[in-house]
């Protein structure tokens, strides 16, 4: 199959761009792409459904549950994080429980459920970056 060089010229500078970023990322805002790439996966899951794009949905369901389960599940530090760490564990869990009952039963409110148990939790973490930095040009500001 022919694709344009304008095509494959986009293609290789946004696989670069995501690179870029994850290594150039804190570990805290690994989390946040996290966050992002899962809220974007339901988002085209339910696109896909809506087109009657079976296995477009398949796919983007199966990142969206990865997502949850290696790499927001996997991070939680269960034995220091205490009941907010217990807490993300249970909400991660029944999002990967919706997120396939979604994907078996092609269900539009399952997905609208889980992006919207996430997207205040994402929403929350991004604050906290900006909240510690406003704190430190406060320091710096006072001469801390």
């Amino acid at each position: 199959m022919f694709t344009s060089v304008n095509a494959r010229a986009a293609a290789a500078y946004r696989r670069i761009a995501a690179v870029t970023s994850v290594d150039a990322a804190s570990p805290h805002d690994l989390v946040g792409l996290l966050f992002d790439a899962l809220l974007r996966n339901i988002n085209t899951a339910q696109g896909a459904l809506e087109r009657q794009d079976i296995a477009a949905k398949g796919e983007a369901i199966g990142k969206a549950v990865r997502i949850l389960e290696e790499g927001l599940k996997a991070g939680l530090n269960l034995a220091e994080g205490g009941e907010i760490a217990a807490n993300l564990h249970g909400l991660y869990s029944y999002s990967v429980v919706r997120l396939t009952y979604a994907n078996l039963r092609n269900d539009v409110a399952a997905l609208d459920e889980v992006r919207q148990l996430i997207e205040p939790i994402a929403q929350s973490w991004k604050s906290i970056k900006s909240a510690e930095a406003a704190t430190a040009r406060t320091a710096t500001a006072l001469g801390a």
